[in-house]
């Protein structure tokens, strides 16, 4: 025989190619959320109505306090038949967009002032934090005793809760700036403008919309207080109304309507942030 013994000796393992007893590399797990899920901003939504529409269907819940999904859309879609939903909603809808827009420039502008300077935040942090731990929905009755019950009422105090959350994310975002930027503006000779324009306000840009995310909130939740204070026409002034009567299923429209102004205005700040911070990496990808 040809065989010798070394041969019949050897392991299987001695004649395998080299590439077939290297070792396995350990699976790496990711530690992060991972891709996002498509549309999965609607899937919590659209749980919640599915169990609610399971309850209604199998008697769970009483319909005098909670009506049925099917109810409510049946009391929306009479309510637009009649224009009265539009109208109501299209007042709502001023009231919000001008106590946000006059939130937004004071917050914005009160930050820039304190954040840019060491005297500026002596004078306005001090008395922005004060109002910072007085809810705005208290001093209501103050305001009415200042303005009146009207439209100007009701728009400020909007805008007093939407003010704060801008004002207190921009100015962190404003110190939270390196100071090594500052440093190398200076070296390559910038003036102050240019120096705002290139250095403070990209790098201001994360904290201010993170505020204005905080700020859209805000104006809903004041505007459903301001309407319901001698208000004639809004969603809010709809609901009382509703309330008087005993109608429940016109206040839960009015606080579907609200529930979706608010996830619009959430979707809407979230999309311009990804637009404009797209240079950044995160884990929402």
């Amino acid at each position: 025989m040809s065989t010798t013994v070394h041969d019949r000796q050897a392991p299987p393992e001695a004649k395998a190619p080299a590439a077939a007893v290297r070792p396995r590399r350990p699976h790496r797990r990711r530690l992060g959320p991972g891709k996002p899920v498509p549309y999965g901003w609607a899937i919590g939504p659209v749980l919640l109505l599915v169990l609610w529409a399971t309850a209604s269907g199998f008697g769970l819940v009483d319909v005098r306090s909670l009506p049925a999904p099917w109810t409510i859309a049946y009391t929306a879609g009479d309510l637009t038949d009649n224009g009265k939903l539009q109208s109501h909603l299209t007042t709502s809808a001023q009231r919000a967009l001008f106590g946000l827009l006059f939130g937004v420039v004071a917050g914005l502008l009160l930050a820039l002032v304190s954040g840019l300077s060491r005297l500026g935040e002596a004078v306005i942090d001090g008395p922005v934090q004060i109002k910072r731990a007085i809810p705005s929905l208290a001093l209501i009755p103050l305001l009415i005793l200042w303005f009146g019950i009207g439209e100007t009422m009701k728009v400020i105090t909007i805008a007093l809760g939407v003010f704060v959350p801008v004002y207190i994310h921009t100015h962190n975002g404003l110190r939270t700036i390196d100071s090594r930027y500052a440093e190398l503006a200076e070296t390559v000779g910038l003036g102050r403008l240019a120096f705002v324009r290139h250095v403070v306000l990209p790098g201001a840009l994360p904290g201010f919309l993170l505020g204005m995310r905080f700020a859209v909130t805000g104006a809903w939740l004041a505007l459903v207080v301001v309407e319901q204070v001698n208000a004639t026409s809004g969603i809010g002034y709809m609901m009382e109304l509703a309330r008087t009567y005993g109608q429940t299923d016109v206040i839960i429209v009015g606080l579907v309507v609200y529930g979706l102004l608010g996830l619009v205005s959430d979707a809407l700040v979230r999309l311009v942030e990804r637009r404009a911070l797209s240079w950044r990496r995160t884990l929402a990808g």
